[in-house]
């Protein structure tokens, strides 16, 4: 198991749905935690590398309806 933490942009802030879809996506096998920056803009993501890459984090970070860039 590899950890590795991405910062995501956001192309607008977070809503209600939005926060539902983030507890979703703790269910995907391979991601460890997904929350909103306190900036607001930005998703923090830990994931294990070895489960998943880059491009399939965003891939279902957009599946599960969250804004990202």
């Amino acid at each position: 198991m590899t950890k590795v933490q991405l910062t995501v942009k956001l192309w607008r802030g977070l809503n209600d749905q939005d926060l539902d879809n983030i507890s979703r996506v703790h269910g995907v096998y391979g991601f460890f935690a997904v929350r909103p920056r306190p900036t607001g803009d930005e998703l923090f993501v830990e994931y294990d590398a070895s489960r998943l890459a880059p491009q399939d984090v965003r891939r279902n970070l957009a599946e599960h309806g969250l804004p990202i860039i």
